[in-house]
């Protein structure tokens, strides 16, 4: 009978796991009223937790306990990993950079190979790049490719497919040379012309696609390096170096602070793409946009992507004359706020409400988004359309 665990040995089971968790939470301390003792591994995972969040309060600041030895913070790093769930080790390494001041220590490989990658490490690695030691940065970049592979498995192929049927779509013809011939959508188109004698179908309605050789668009993303858009910068770079892998589309990418840096030759490796990014300094939009134009060769099947917080350093009223000027020619402008899960920044809402007069709406938009944004933009659908679609608010106007 000793063996039969009975409802109320459950009952006191489940009560005393949720005491333990109380424990975790709140510390230990004399306040929390409840003195439970914890065994070997939640004893480990209270250390843990204590060495990042439990500390006294100095000057209306929190301090963690892990202090300024990298041996110790690598062991820490290491421990979190095992005992919790990536998704919370993320939560805890982004807190540990706001507490423990680890963007400093992360210019050391032995500890930057323990953590973590993810987007927004992605971005602090990047705005520490310039000050890297070679050892260092050689091991950044490992973590930062493991980061970036693994977005693009996930972004990749819905980029792929949105843009490919998008333009599909916008470049569908009835008169088609032979070469030309789509026949998967020809037969489609004719199966009503099944002659079963003959066990065929009569063409009688072609389906192709002309300029295959050619771009059928081109598309230019002008990111701002601002330190607000470190995630936006990660996420664009990826993106971009996706688009210049399909020859249907000719991709450009330009990034700028207060001076304007064309990555378009390393857009075989998004990776070197970031590492070509300075994150932080001033802004000159205008300026990112002058450059932008000059590769606009061919205006009307153009799509030009700003990515930017709208916050110029330069003279704005040049800025909405450029941006006019780039709209009127007949390219298609979309003002992103953001690309990143993290919503939209802090931003210019005056120099948003006047490009949204001049036809270029500005709002955020999340990196799963972005391939149908990409698509809807190819079909020339309106972006305050296709924004109020999917629920984005749009600033500057009404969506």
């Amino acid at each position: 009978m000793s063996d039969i665990t009975t409802p109320s040995d459950a009952k006191d089971a489940n009560d005393a796991e949720t005491l333990r968790r109380w424990r975790l939470m709140l510390g230990g301390n004399e306040a929390d009223g409840i003195g439970v003792p914890l065994d070997k591994r939640a004893a480990a995972i209270d250390q843990c937790l204590a060495a990042l969040y439990d500390s006294q309060p100095k000057e209306r600041q929190r301090r963690g306990g892990l202090g300024g030895s990298s041996p110790s913070v690598a062991r820490w790093l290491g421990d979190i990993r095992l005992f919790f769930p990536t998704s919370v080790v993320r939560v805890m390494q982004q807190d540990a950079m706001e507490r423990l001041n680890l963007k400093q220590m992360l210019l050391e490989p032995e500890m930057l190979a323990t953590v973590e990658p993810d987007v927004h490490l992605v971005a602090d690695l990047l705005s520490l790049s310039g000050v890297m030691p070679a050892k260092t940065k050689a091991t950044a970049r490992v973590v930062v490719r493991k980061c970036v592979e693994d977005i693009e498995r996930k972004l990749a192929e819905p980029m792929r497919s949105a843009v490919a049927g998008a333009l599909n779509r916008s470049v569908r013809n009835r008169r088609p040379r032979h070469r030309e011939i789509d026949w998967n959508r020809t037969i489609r188109a004719n199966l009503k012309n099944y002659q079963p004698d003959y066990k065929t179908v009569v063409p009688e309605t072609r389906i192709g696609y002309g300029r295959k050789r050619s771009a059928l668009r081109d598309i230019v993303l002008c990111i701002d390096q601002s330190g607000s858009m470190a995630t936006s910068v990660v996420y664009s770079g990826i993106f971009g170096a996706v688009l210049a892998s399909m020859p249907a589309v000719k991709t450009q990418v330009v990034v700028f602070d207060t001076a304007v840096v064309d990555l378009s030759d390393k857009l075989d490796d998004p990776v070197e793409v970031l590492f070509g990014t300075q994150l932080g300094g001033g802004t000159d939009i205008n300026r990112a946009l002058t450059y932008c134009q000059s590769l606009m060769s061919r205006p009307e099947q153009t799509i030009f992507v700003l990515i930017s917080d709208l916050i110029e350093g330069g003279v704005r009223e040049n800025l909405m004359k450029r941006a006019a000027s780039i709209i009127s020619s007949g390219v298609s402008m979309i003002t992103l706020l953001a690309l990143s899960d993290d919503g939209a920044p802090m931003y210019d809402h005056e120099n948003a409400a006047d490009l949204a007069a001049l036809g270029s709406p500005a709002f955020a938009c999340t990196p799963d988004l972005f391939p149908d944004l990409i698509a809807a933009a190819i079909g020339r659908r309106p972006m305050a359309e296709w924004a109020a679609g999917h629920g984005i608010s749009v600033s500057g106007g009404r969506p």
